[in-house]
């Protein structure tokens, strides 16, 4: 066994309050590191830098390693050089030095705009209240692309004839239209309304109870008239804030615009959160740019790449 081996041992060694598992994972990324210091011909971990630690993580990443197992690798790295700083090996720890590297945000896949209309169109019992209620909530999340607390926040006196009044993150307040279907579909449960809410409660939607409904029943609600109306993947009140905004991307190309009805403080937030059809953008290339030949539609010249 060599010192560095060695060293790695005892680390792990002192690893008591973790798992069988963690001690494993740990003992793995030990074995990549040490293997790629003996290629650097490093004979001890005194010569251990931020240097070689960059260059191991530049290669676990070329080797396609994902953001989560990096992350794990450089905590690994950063327990290992506080071992070696308490056993006088180090005088620092260069690991401490690195950022974790950064996780690809997970967004849900938009609804496709088809099977969402139908979804939205289909048939209800229009004389259940609840029902009533479970499609307006639908039709509002879509047209206006709430939050979830959002929608559960909103009060009566929020409403307006063409706008809605909401309360974002940080208690940030905003305007937000209202589309013709979720302007009638909340018309139509407001008519029911008072068969369910009790007496004083302020709030715009309300469960069975009559209180302010909840942000789980919402989730509950959403998902079985999914399953109710045929629309065959899971759906909750995130995808069709999803769907709203790149539905509405696609359609506009106006980021600005989005960023606001979403709410978003950052633009960059907007970016990640909305993704834009590539045959849209193509054609609104082909339409708009003065130097664009107008050739993606008709297949010609697919050979030659794209057109940016």
């Amino acid at each position: 066994m060599t010192v560095l081996q060695d060293h790695c041992e005892q680390y792990l060694a002192s690893l008591t309050r973790h798992s069988d598992t963690t001690r494993a994972a740990y003992r793995q990324d030990l074995k990549a590191l040490t293997a790629f210091a003996l290629e650097a011909h490093l004979a001890d971990w005194h010569a251990l830098d931020v240097t070689l630690l960059r260059r191991f993580l530049g290669r676990e990443r070329t080797r396609g390693l994902g953001a989560q197992t990096l992350a794990r690798r450089l905590s690994t790295l950063r327990g290992f050089g506080d071992y070696l700083v308490d056993q006088n090996v180090l005088s620092t720890n260069p690991a401490r030095l690195l950022d974790t590297p950064r996780k690809r945000a997970a967004l849900p896949r938009p609804v496709d705009i088809d099977a969402l209309s139908r979804f939205l169109d289909a048939p209800f019992d229009e004389a259940d209240p609840l029902e009533v209620r479970d499609h307006a909530m639908a039709e509002l999340f879509y047209s206006s692309g709430l939050r979830l607390s959002e929608l559960t926040g909103l009060d009566r006196s929020h409403l307006d004839s063409t706008r809605l009044r909401v309360r974002g993150k940080g208690d940030k307040p905003r305007q937000l239209p209202l589309g013709r279907r979720a302007r009638q579909a909340l018309d139509n449960w407001l008519s029911v309304r008072p068969l369910l809410a009790n007496d004083a409660e302020e709030a715009l939607f309300v469960s069975k109870r009559g209180s302010r409904i909840t942000q789980r029943s919402v989730q509950l609600r959403l998902n079985r008239m999914a399953i109710e109306r045929g629309l065959p993947e899971h759906l909750h009140p995130h995808r069709l804030r999803h769907s709203f905004a790149s539905h509405l991307l696609e359609s506009s190309q106006d980021l600005r615009g989005v960023q606001e009805l979403l709410g978003h403080a950052h633009l960059s937030t907007t970016q990640i959160y909305t993704r834009l059809d590539w045959q849209h953008l193509a054609e609104v290339y082909d339409k708009a740019h003065p130097r664009a030949r107008n050739t993606h539609a008709s297949g010609e010249d697919d050979d030659q790449g794209s057109h940016v």
